[in-house]
């Protein structure tokens, strides 16, 4: 991650983006946005999620059925912890989340993401 990024996050961005963190459930204050808008790293501002794909996994974290563009993100198989897929962004490496086949359809996938890894811009 470029160190201009990382003079500009907080510690609880730090936590999460560079050392593979995750927030407490039901703390992030995205979990509830209803919003119309863009979820963009909050390490380099690439587009990640559309507001549209967003849903209520009940899960206490942002869920979304799908990405913007599969390009946008990178999936790495844990080795710590057997078959879970953490989503990184392409652009900065920064750790989001992860990803589970128990979604909504129509790809039945929850991205379940970090509300500190995002930015969110309201159209």
């Amino acid at each position: 991650m470029n160190k201009e990024f990382v003079k500009k996050l907080t510690k609880a961005q730090r936590d999460i983006l560079l050392n593979k963190g995750t927030e407490a459930p039901f703390t992030g204050e995205l979990l509830e946005n209803k919003k119309k808008g863009t979820y963009s790293c909050a390490g380099c501002g690439n587009e990640l999620f559309s507001s549209d794909k967003k849903y209520d996994s009940k899960t206490g974290w942002p869920s979304f059925y799908d990405v913007l563009e599969q390009k946008n993100i990178k999936l790495k198989k844990e080795k710590r912890f057997f078959g879970r897929i953490e989503v990184l962004c392409a652009k900065c490496g920064g750790h989001l989340g992860h990803v589970f086949d128990d979604g909504p359809k129509p790809t039945g996938k929850r991205y379940c993401i970090n509300s500190v890894s995002l930015k969110f811009e309201k159209k």
